[in-house]
């Protein structure tokens, strides 16, 4: 597919979040040790061993490359840190972790670029845009508000909202759904194999940033499943020809 092609192909733009238009690092890394202080209840070892199982670096507070925590829902990891903490598994438990989760991203809560900004130039070209993230969608919601995105976006899921979550294609074909399209002509966008691999599945158009916690070394990794690969949202106006 060439670039010069792809503003007539598609009609909705459903991007991922975290690493897309939310810095990661930056966002998740101190609401994180928030939420295992929190957690830990003031007990270090229990806070020490929910880090080594989340693979977090304490000292720089941020997650190494193979944490659970970068592409996955609370109820992917909330296994282990049910088993940490003594508690039984399950959405009880989850739901609290989204909650403080919520609260917490919301403090640290750092854009990438102009969201909101890019948001608004890609509606007055006449794409309808959404996110479908791994997050809860109740914070989805809440950063989206917080960023100025609401009056852009009124497709918003997250792994809660019933449609799965990536790698499987059910956010992608709920928003084609939305739309009435195909999902030929839907582009996901997103800094992770699970959101290029949900687009594949689904039939959509794959577009990879290189703005997540990875940054250009996931490059080797997502070439292969994207159809375009970019630095940032930023660039995504001139892959579309605006």
């Amino acid at each position: 597919m060439r670039p010069d092609s792809l503003g007539g192909t598609i009609c909705g733009i459903l991007f991922d979040k975290d690493g897309t238009l939310v810095d990661f690092d930056r966002t998740w890394g101190p609401a994180a040790y928030a939420v295992m202080s929190d957690l830990s209840g003031g007990d270090r070892g229990r806070l020490e061993a929910l880090m080594r199982v989340s693979h977090y670096v304490e000292q720089e507070q941020r997650f190494l490359p193979t944490s659970p925590l970068i592409a996955g829902s609370s109820a992917g990891y909330g296994p282990l840190w049910a088993d940490v903490l003594g508690r039984p598994a399950g959405p009880v438990l989850y739901a609290e972790m989204d909650a403080l989760f919520r609260a917490a991203g919301l403090a640290s809560l750092t854009p990438i670029k102009a969201p909101a900004q890019l948001a608004a130039t890609l509606v007055a070209a006449g794409y309808a845009l959404g996110i479908a993230t791994n997050d809860a969608e109740a914070s989805a919601r809440a950063q989206c508000a917080a960023l100025g995105l609401d009056p852009h976006c009124a497709f918003v899921v997250g792994y809660d909202s019933g449609h799965g979550s990536k790698p499987k294609p059910g956010m992608v074909t709920a928003f084609a759904d939305h739309l009435g399209v195909p999902a030929r002509r839907i582009a996901m966008v997103g800094d992770s194999p699970y959101d290029l691999v949900a687009a594949r599945s689904a039939g959509a158009v794959s577009i990879a940033v290189l703005s997540g916690p990875l940054g250009p070394a996931a490059r080797d990794e997502m070439g292969p499943l994207a159809d375009h690969i970019l630095d940032s949202i930023a660039d995504l106006p001139a892959l579309l020809g605006l």
